[in-house]
């Protein structure tokens, strides 16, 4: 990695969210895992870590948290999980609380979550519930952890009927974010990452989101201002959970492009199309019905399009059965009185949300006339520099 914020540990940036007695601090930096043990302790004064990893992330940077946690004077154990979004589930949790009672944890005691996604929301919903709550790190090895779920305390589990439909709120203590680790991560996954971080700009900050449109390539490569540009997406986050903890009204905002994004993980079979990609659409689709409802000028969601396509994310939704779509929808956990609250944009960088129907949300059928439109756009998009 070469660039800003690349190389040998440099300061880190601070960001803060502002909780009252639940606030916390975000850390980033660049060669900074070796330095969290201190910052864990100092955070939540616990005389006991239990690390919650999977086997690639544990074997990479597992050894490295250990001995700083070690170093800090604290007893420290290690639990992995299967990777993947299919281990999101209560089979997991109770696997979670059976390790947990048998390393003797209690109040003293901090769940780590060293890893993306998954790790933090499964390890977060365990340390919301294990002996009604205990402390909870977040320690995030991927782009979309690091910019979205590791921040604002929303933690839970998959039924088989939908995504995160069991959960809870339960701030962590801080996050700790070290970009380094993001070069073991697949560039795949990087687009990812930064689908949530563009989310955040088209909702909330147009000149963040032409900050990413301009180093596009940059950033995927791991070579423009990736500080930066990661405590802008931050502070986003920690601005909207600190106005809306609880997701009553503005923090639904987030919500853009995971209405249909979740659909499409539902249909799919979670795992085949990821969530990145899969919010990718949702925006994409999202911006097109921004502006048939008349809230966002014409052009709003080509724009989105191409710095999907930028980034090499998927722009089409799956040519899946309009009825399925449907379906799909009808189990969104934002669901009220047979209506959604679905995010549009009123131009990039600004977002109200429309209580609509899932017929309302889904798309028109997707036949052969769809697949000839995602045949067009998918080849403009590779004209345009797509990966």
């Amino acid at each position: 990695m070469t660039g800003a914020g690349a190389g040998a540990a440099t300061a880190v940036r601070s960001v803060r969210v502002d909780l009252g007695e639940r606030s916390y601090s975000i850390r980033i930096g660049s060669g900074t895992l070796a330095l969290a043990g201190p910052a864990i302790a100092r955070a939540t004064r616990a005389s006991h870590a239990v690390i919650v990893t999977v086997p690639g992330v544990g074997r990479r940077y597992g050894a490295t948290l250990t001995k700083s946690l070690r170093d800090a004077g604290m007893r420290v154990d290690r639990i992995r999980v299967p990777d993947g979004d299919a281990s999101k589930n209560l089979d997991q949790v109770k696997r979670l609380y059976a390790a947990l009672l048998r390393f003797g944890a209690d109040r003293q005691t901090v769940l780590v979550a060293l890893g993306g996604g998954m790790v933090g929301d499964l390890g977060g919903f365990a340390a919301a519930t294990y002996l009604r709550g205990i402390q909870f790190v977040q320690v995030p090895t991927t782009l979309l952890a690091m910019v979205d779920s590791s921040i604002g305390g929303k933690v839970g589990v998959n039924l088989a009927q939908g995504k995160n439909l069991v959960g809870a709120f339960h701030q962590p203590r801080l996050v700790w974010i070290d970009i380094d680790t993001l070069r073991s991560l697949p560039k795949r996954q990087r687009a990812c990452g930064f689908a949530e971080a563009f989310k955040k700009a088209a909702i909330w900050d147009a000149r963040y989101f032409a900050r990413i449109e301009r180093d596009a390539e940059l950033l995927l490569a791991l070579d423009g201002p990736l500080i930066p540009v990661i405590a802008s997406a931050c502070r986003i986050k920690a601005e909207v959970v600190r106005r809306d903890e609880r997701e009553g009204n503005l923090r639904m905002l987030l919500n853009f492009g995971h209405t249909l994004g979740h659909a499409v993980e539902k249909l799919t079979g979670y795992g085949e199309v990821l969530h990145g990609e899969a919010v990718a659409i949702g925006m994409v689709a999202a911006g097109e019905r921004s502006e048939e409802l008349g809230y966002a000028p014409t052009g709003t969601a080509e724009r989105l399009r191409a710095l999907v396509a930028r980034f090499g994310l998927p722009s089409e939704l799956p040519p899946y059965p309009r009825s399925a779509y449907i379906s799909a929808l009808r189990v969104d956990k934002k669901m009220k009185d047979a209506h959604i609250q679905y995010v549009v944009l009123r131009g990039i960088g600004s977002a109200t949300t429309v209580r609509l129907t899932p017929a309302e949300i889904a798309p028109p059928a997707l036949g052969r006339a769809g697949s000839e439109r995602a045949g067009r756009r998918r080849s403009r998009g590779n004209r345009s520099g797509a990966k």
